[in-house]
C-alpha cells in the first residue's frame, strides 16, 4: 500500500492539465476586471455624448 501512495505521488501525469488550468483561470480573472473597469468608463462616456448630442 505505502508503494503504491509513493507511486502516485510521482506521478506527474496531470501536472500540465492543472498548471493550463491556473493559468486559463488568471487570464479570466484579470479580462474581468479589466471588462468591467473599462466598460463602466466606456458607458459613462458615450453617456455624456449622447446627453451632449440632444
Amino acid at each position: 500500500m505505502l508503494k503504491n501512495f509513493t507511486s502516485m505521488l510521482r506521478n506527474e501525469e496531470g501536472q500540465g492539465l492543472v498548471e493550463y488550468a491556473l493559468i486559463i483561470a488568471l487570464v479570466s480573472i484579470v479580462a474581468i476586471a479589466a471588462l468591467r473597469l473599462l466598460g463602466q468608463k466606456a458607458n459613462n462616456s458615450l453617456s455624456n455624448a449622447a446627453g451632449n448630442l440632444s
